[in-house]
């Protein structure tokens, strides 16, 4: 056992060394790569577009704002910044604006039926991007899949419907990765999409069209999903809030591609949003009766919460080294939470978080789902993802390189069984360890990604970084990413905040807490 500790501590030294010469080398290539393209996109001037959607309910409830008037800014916001990044799919902005206009004939009636109140109908006349592989009836459910591209939704996703249902209004879908399953936001079909702080960069994935939208005023809230990040990244990315939910508080039906087996188990549908004051109203619209297995009604006292901290994985051979304005951030919480608000915060060392991305491919591994070669084949058979890699090598595939990898990968990690069953064991003990030190009652704050939003195709040299979200897929944990401002190159940073599942409050209310302290989100233009 020492022996093989010495040898990891030896390739750990020389792959960190690696990494300190490689690492500025890349960076710099991409950075001139990108020199001409690099940009911000215009502030948002329209008030309505600053305020929370929980705010602009009460506003057009109370008729101090009409609903048309809200959703022609945010279509307008739309427009404008869609234009530097296509996070667009298809829209649907007359429909809208007509859904708000029946909105608003029904508050400006004597007798507002039920199924309008307040509680049913809590978000009435507030405007939500939707992400493009949920089902939204008429609108193309694609997940950047060439082969799909005629392919219109024939009912909302269950999600979807309780949207509605609670009274918002889907203006648009938004752009994903190809078949949801890489950190950036590009396909054939639908191009790629970009950062708002920095249009060289990226949004993230799966979820990034969502993330790009809500950060840059098109969008107020939205909906994600998470199999390993797609939730989390995106929101880190662009500098909001994002929140995935303990397993089975939200429906994931009506997705495409929707996992089979027991990958069913790693995938949650939760909420995105610029303001945290609106994460746990919505994750109440969006879980339904389910609400009461989280206890979400229920009132959280911050002070009473045990807080955790760890600033990086404790040193995996195959993820980045979490970069100082980062891990600076969080200090930066811990010392407040420490000095100023007199909470006892201790650091974790928990060594088994180095083999997140180890732990979290075996789970994917062993779950028996359907393989990623069939989805891209839309269930017809199976792509030969070594011959599309060849077609993409002289730019005749339709498929991204990413998910072309994904697909030649995914064969060699089932020929493991054996180190995926260890590998499995180390994140059920790891699991046992977190739930002993959090309790009911704690919260680790944790990074979200060990880099700012990377540029465009860079990714591609990082690809197991996502396993600081991807753990707590495999672990099936509530988490809640929180933006902490701006680094000094203008681009979002933040961490996550970790509990046990169905204490989705806990790490919700942290949040709360924090966007009152340092923030939240920062507005596009803003410099640090």
């Amino acid at each position: 056992m020492k022996v093989s500790h010495l040898l990891r501590s030896i390739q750990y030294a020389v792959l960190t060394v690696v990494g300190w010469v490689l690492t500025p080398i890349i960076r710099l290539i991409f950075s001139l790569v990108y020199r001409s393209s690099s940009k911000c996109v215009t502030p948002i001037e329209d008030p309505l577009c600053l305020l929370p959607a929980t705010e602009l309910a009460r506003k057009i409830r109370t008729r101090e704002v009409t609903s048309e008037a809200v959703v022609r800014a945010y279509i307008e916001r739309a427009r404008l910044v869609n234009r530097d990044c296509n996070f667009i799919v298809a829209d649907r902005f007359q429909e809208a604006l007509q859904e708000a206009r029946n909105v608003d004939t029904i508050l400006d009636g004597h007798v507002i039926a039920e199924k309008f109140s307040e509680q049913n109908a809590p978000f009435l006349g507030v405007p939500t991007s939707i992400k493009e592989a949920f089902a939204l009836k008429g609108m193309p459910q694609t997940s950047g899949l060439v082969m799909m591209r005629d392919y219109r939704a024939s009912e909302d996703a269950p999600v979807v419907g309780r949207l509605r249902q609670a009274g918002l209004i889907p203006t648009m879908v938004t752009n994903v990765s190809e078949l949801c399953m890489w950190y950036e936001s590009a396909n054939r079909l639908n191009g790629r999409s970009c950062n708002p702080y920095n249009t060289s960069r990226i949004v993230g994935g799966s979820s990034g069209g969502e993330g790009c939208a809500i950060a840059s005023g098109a969008a107020v809230v939205g909906v994600g999903s998470d199999i390993g990040g797609s939730i989390r990244m995106p929101s880190f990315f662009n500098g909001i809030f994002g929140h995935k939910p303990s397993n089975g508080l939200v429906p994931s039906g009506g997705q495409f591609p929707l996992p089979t087996g027991r990958d069913m188990e790693l995938l949650t549908t939760g909420p995105m949003c610029r303001y945290a004051t609106d994460l746990l109203p919505l994750l109440k619209v969006m879980s339904g009766p389910e609400a009461k297995l989280a206890k979400l009604d229920q009132k959280v006292d911050v002070m009473k919460i045990r807080f955790f901290t760890m600033f990086d994985d404790g040193g995996s051979l195959l993820v980045s080294h979490v970069e100082p304005e980062i891990q600076e951030s969080q200090r930066k919480v811990v010392q407040y939470l420490r000095d100023t608000v007199g909470v006892h915060v201790e650091e974790l060392k928990l060594t088994k978080f180095q083999y997140a991305f180890e732990m979290w491919a075996a789970k994917m591994a062993l779950s028996g789902g359907t393989d990623f070669a069939t989805y891209m084949s839309n269930y017809n058979g199976r792509v030969n993802c070594y011959l599309e890699l060849l077609k993409w090598l002289v730019g005749r595939s339709n498929h991204t390189l990413p998910a072309i990898g994904l697909g030649m990968g995914q064969g060699l990690a089932d020929l493991t069984p054996g180190t995926n069953k260890k590998n499995v064991q180390i994140l059920n003990k790891l699991d046992q360890e977190l739930r002993e030190v959090l309790g009911e009652d704690g919260v680790l704050l944790y990074p979200t990604h060990p880099k700012v939003a990377p540029y465009h195709n860079e990714p591609i040299f990082y690809p197991f970084n996502f396993a600081y979200t991807g753990l707590f897929n495999a672990l099936a944990y509530p988490v809640t990413q929180c933006p902490l401002g701006l680094s000094s190159e203008g681009l979002p940073v933040g961490f996550q905040i970790v509990t046990t599942p169905n204490n989705d409050r806990l790490s919700i209310a942290v949040a709360v807490f924090l966007e009152r302290v340092f923030g939240g989100w920062v507005p596009p233009g803003t410099r640090p």
